[in-house]
């Protein structure tokens, strides 16, 4: 929901240091993979109660998904660079919840709902993309994106601070999960609404 608002914002904050690795050499398909594994470092400690290295690893996973688009934009996109961009995204979306899940037994059904609706979200979003690109549709808002950028309720924004909520307040999981499940699944929805009528 706001994550068009906020790219040019996260753009202008990450140019210089990304500038600083592209004139270095550093690949943004580089930045992509060591990123993720700063991601499923953080969900393998949110497995083991580690709640502040969760919350880092997080972090350091969405400034590396920031850092790749700017470097990648320097040193011209790739189709290979989009596709693993997104495909590893979408891992580590489902990572976090899994670790809360091996962390305390009454987090395992919440977590569950809320890798079944990151499916949802996902799976609509790829769905609409694939699609989109064979017509040659564009996403205005969203012209820099290696892929057609399908928005909703909750996108990159919102999932990732639920994702630091959680971190902060790894007690509240289950109500975090369960309701961010419920806006997830309406953003999955709206997305299906808006793939029927546009595409037909």
């Amino acid at each position: 929901m706001f994550d068009a608002r906020l790219l040019p914002l996260q753009r202008r904050l990450l140019h210089p240091v990304a500038r600083w690795l592209y004139l270095r050499g550093v690949s943004a398909d580089a930045i992509s993979l060591v990123g993720f594994a700063f991601g499923a470092a953080g969900a393998l400690a949110a497995a083991y109660g580690a709640f502040g290295l969760a919350l880092a690893g997080i972090l350091a996973n969405r400034i590396g998904d920031g850092l790749d688009g700017e470097v990648a934009r320097m040193a011209g996109a790739t189709d290979r660079g989009a596709f693993l961009d997104i495909a590893l995204d979408f891992v580590f979306y489902a990572l976090v919840p899994l670790g809360f899940a091996v962390a305390a037994p009454q987090n395992a059904l919440p977590a569950a709902l809320l890798i079944a609706s990151f499916v949802g979200t996902g799976s609509s979003f790829l769905a609409f993309s694939v699609i989109a690109e064979r017509r040659g549709l564009q996403a205005q808002d969203y012209p820099s994106k290696g892929i057609f950028y399908l928005g909703g309720l909750t996108e990159g924004t919102e999932t990732i601070a639920v994702l630091i909520a959680m971190c902060l307040w790894p007690s509240a999981f289950p109500w975090l999960a369960g309701g961010y499940a419920l806006a997830c699944s309406l953003t999955t929805l709206t997305r299906w609404y808006a793939g029927w009528t546009l595409l037909r």
